[in-house]
């Protein structure tokens, strides 16, 4: 069993890069990758500690993106973030992130909430803010229960006090990734049938015009019917099946590490096709998905 969609401390998670790593070698699991949003800043921990204890790690990252008016995201694994063009990228993404607190909390603030950036840069440490470190703040403060609460209240889109952000286009994501050397993979399908149930499909099939690559049939969220047409909707395009929690934060009521919300499974195979693909594309990370051999 593998787990290949975590956030860390260098986005808005709250275990550092390397206890993900810790946490997956006791859980036993056969590879771990990360894919913070927007941030490429934890995968230097990510390899380091996946070559000290022997675990297959796979560097990633988390994209935003839009199309048809609805949001969605791009699983990037195995970039370069070394290249200029795409540094460039997400320092852009970056200085958007920066931007976008100052004004959510200014909103909060309009509301009547008591709540300061220099409170949430320190919730954020040395990540870029995002809403879940908000979130955070508003619980520590007791303004919500938690931080589910908080984006249903508060922060989710056509809340009060959300904000928009920057997003690469896809076409600009899926260059970005290419570019990289890296895989694209269209995260969570299951959400994006929430959002507009029609849009799956010519969405797919636009994204595998650009360049996208795999999809993620299994996720915590996804039903079991789901997970299984999900992975024939990718197989029927000849695309990677791969698979992953989206794990932020233990004992949040949030997916847990490698097991989501307790019956989540991603196979092997999901990780080991992945592996072949980026050996064949990057073979400098050969030692970091095979660190044994």
């Amino acid at each position: 069993m593998v787990d290949l969609h975590t956030h860390s401390t260098a986005s808005d998670g709250t275990w550092s890069p390397g206890r993900i790593v810790e946490e997956a070698v006791r859980l036993g699991l056969r590879a771990v990758g990360l894919t913070d949003h927007d941030s490429v800043d934890g995968n230097a921990e990510l390899v380091e500690t996946g070559r000290t204890l022997g675990l297959p790690v796979v560097p990633g990252v988390e994209i935003s993106t839009r199309w048809n008016g609805v949001t969605f995201h791009l699983l990037g694994y195995g970039i370069d973030p070394r290249i200029p063009a795409v540094k460039a990228a997400f320092d852009r993404l970056a200085r958007s992130r920066e931007a976008r607190a100052p004004r959510m909390l200014a909103r909060l603030q309009d509301l009547g909430v008591p709540i300061t950036l220099e409170e949430v840069r320190a919730e954020a440490g040395t990540a870029l803010v995002g809403r879940p470190h908000v979130a955070r703040v508003l619980v520590r403060k007791g303004v919500v229960r938690d931080v589910q609460e908080a984006f249903d209240r508060l922060l989710g889109r056509g809340r009060p006090a959300y904000v928009d952000k920057d997003r690469l286009d896809p076409a600009e994501a899926c260059q970005t990734i290419r570019r990289a050397g890296g895989v694209a993979v269209l995260a969570h399908p299951g959400l994006i049938e929430e959002d507009d149930p029609a849009l799956l499909r010519p969405l797919l099939d636009h994204l595998v015009e650009l360049g996208l690559e795999g999809v993620e049939a299994f996720y915590s969220r996804h039903t079991r019917e789901q997970q299984e047409r999900y992975r024939s909707l990718a197989v029927q395009r000849n695309l990677l099946v791969t698979g992953g929690s989206d794990f932020h934060e233990p004992g949040s009521g949030g997916p847990a590490l490698g097991t989501g919300y307790g019956s989540l499974e991603v196979p092997d195979a999901c990780f080991e096709a992945l592996a072949r693909l980026l050996k064949e594309r990057r073979p400098e990370l050969g030692p970091v998905l095979n660190p044994g051999l």
